[in-house]
């Protein structure tokens, strides 16, 4: 089994800048991808950032580009979102993905739910305008 373990966020003024990691422990796992999603009460869990785990190629949501920035350390098993320029709409809980790569994908980069095998719990982002 596999624990992805949140950490950071917080509240901030529209403009400012927040950064949030996850860490990914267990017995034995490997990852093809880790990403952050997000989601508001009441809409679907959407796409943020996801990061290929051998190549560190990256993509983004339309909305985020320029501003966020995905990161890893392979060494720590650790995934990183940095978030700058914040902006009320990007208030949500964030939650860090993982893809062992097991769930088959044409995709050259995994952005849909379905394609990470695990999750971590969230955490609350909120930007004050």
């Amino acid at each position: 089994q596999v624990q992805l373990v949140e950490s950071g966020g917080g509240l901030v003024q529209a403009g400012g800048s927040l950064s949030v990691s996850c860490a990914a422990s267990g017995r034995t796992f490997s990852v093809h991808a880790m990403a952050w999603f997000r989601q508001i009460p009441g809409r679907e869990r959407e796409f943020v950032a996801t990061i290929n785990w051998s190549s560190g190629a990256t993509d983004y949501r339309d909305s985020v580009k320029g501003r966020f920035t995905i990161s890893r350390d392979s060494a720590k098993n650790t995934v990183y979102l940095q978030m700058n320029s914040l902006k009320p709409e990007d208030t949500a809980v964030y939650y860090c993905a993982l893809s062992s790569g097991s769930i088959y994908s044409s995709a050259r980069y995994r952005t849909q739910v379905y394609e990470y095998d695990y999750w971590g719990q969230g955490t609350q982002v909120t930007v004050s305008s």
